[in-house]
């Protein structure tokens, strides 16, 4: 079984995202734990606070170090990690390739960035991978955390009922998933191409492979290089 630890000052900001639709029948098959810690139980501050101002003078709140390590230590004296994840806008950016490599993990740590950012520390000794999910910034690394789980546990093996179905997304082969299509094929007089109507699997393959292949250098020319 897979274990996703993710540390938070907003732990209600994942909520929702993790107890919902694929995520939350992986838990529910046992696949995989995932446990969100509030740092705020890791301070040692009045009100439990976690975060201070920066030396440099800086504008904004910096996380500080020692709940951070504080929790990280913690969680290792129970188990081994494969990652200690940092959600950060200037971290590596998420692909396919990376959350298929992060699922064959056995377990992970994500610690969610806040404020202005979290002492440089914390990156520099307990910090493994850094990981972005897009080249702007958000009030927090809550949602960036709960994208990068979403997309590691739907590779886990039984998470999703047709596995085949994973096999087929977009980005799996550096290509776009082909159009898809339900009925009725024929709405309004937007008519399902034929092939897909022929049972020739053969040529649909052929079809579906030829779409691919035609979308990515439209959309995503950058995906075939």
């Amino acid at each position: 079984m897979m274990r996703i630890d993710i540390l938070t000052v907003m732990p209600e900001a994942l909520e929702s995202p993790l107890h919902c639709s694929i995520v939350q029948r992986a838990q529910d098959k046992g696949l995989v734990e995932i446990h969100v810690h509030n740092l705020r139980d890791w301070s040692l501050r009045k009100h439990r606070k976690v975060d201070d101002y920066a030396f440099s003078g800086e504008a904004g709140m910096v996380m500080q170090i020692e709940p951070v390590d504080r929790c990280i230590v913690s969680l290792k004296e129970e188990r081994d990690y494969d990652e200690v994840i940092f959600t950060s806008p200037d971290g590596e950016m998420l692909s396919q390739p990376l959350a298929n490599q992060l699922s064959l993990a056995q377990n992970l740590i994500i610690l969610c960035g806040h404020y202005k950012g979290v002492d440089y520390r914390i990156r520099e000794h307990l910090v493994t991978r850094e990981i972005s999910i897009g080249d702007y910034v958000l009030t927090g690394g809550e949602l960036p955390a709960a994208v990068i789980a979403d997309a590691v546990v739907r590779l886990i093996p039984g998470a999703i009922g047709d596995e085949q179905s994973a096999l087929n997304d977009s980005f799996q082969d550096n290509l776009l998933e082909a159009p898809v299509y339900t009925r009725p094929a024929d709405y309004k007089g937007w008519r399902v191409p034929d092939i897909l109507l022929s049972g020739n699997e053969a040529a649909i393959a052929e079809w579906k492979m030829q779409q691919a292949l035609e979308r990515t250098r439209r959309l995503r020319p950058n995906l075939l290089k």
